[in-house]
């Protein structure tokens, strides 16, 4: 039996992280989680990666797939807080965003690791960019790392 499973340091790997300025007093705590996971605890060099600031969480898709499409970089990090009203908006444009990155990921094989946060009040939205319920950004930098030496050792095996 063969196994491919991976540890989430890479020195080498290029990873752009795009940031909803929606929101930007949670994202900005996503963001640095997320910055500290790749830096501290998965050895990428700063200079490795890449922030782009976009309007809101709906903007991100088509960076991402603008990104993936050129095949610079070994992962996406999503970073965005999409809270609910008193409308349905949030819905549809937590479902779309979601929908569009995952297809993005697929068709370009990139991992595009999300930490949007799809909240009902500010409360939680803060209790998961770093209280309560940890970092989403570093949960998300987490799986990103995994993903690329996956993705690595995949290329490798065939």
């Amino acid at each position: 039996m063969n196994i491919i499973q991976s540890g989430i340091t890479n020195e080498t790997a290029s990873i752009a992280i795009i940031i909803s300025r929606f929101n930007q007093f949670i994202n900005n705590h996503l963001l640095s989680g997320a910055l500290d996971t790749l830096t501290r605890i998965g050895q990428i060099k700063e200079e490795n990666i890449l922030k782009i600031y976009v309007p809101g969480a709906h903007e991100i898709p088509i960076v991402a797939n603008y990104i993936a499409k050129f095949k610079k970089y070994n992962a996406i990090i999503a970073i965005g807080t999409i809270i609910k009203g008193n409308t349905d908006h949030f819905k549809y444009i937590a479902n779309d965003t979601y929908k569009n990155l995952s297809k993005i990921s697929i068709k370009y094989l990139i991992p595009i690791t999300m930490a949007i946060l799809t909240t009902n009040n500010l409360e939680e939205s803060i209790e998961r960019s770093g209280l309560k319920m940890g970092n989403k950004g570093s949960e998300a930098a987490l799986a990103a790392l995994e993903m690329i030496n996956v993705i690595e050792k995949l290329k490798n095996n065939d």
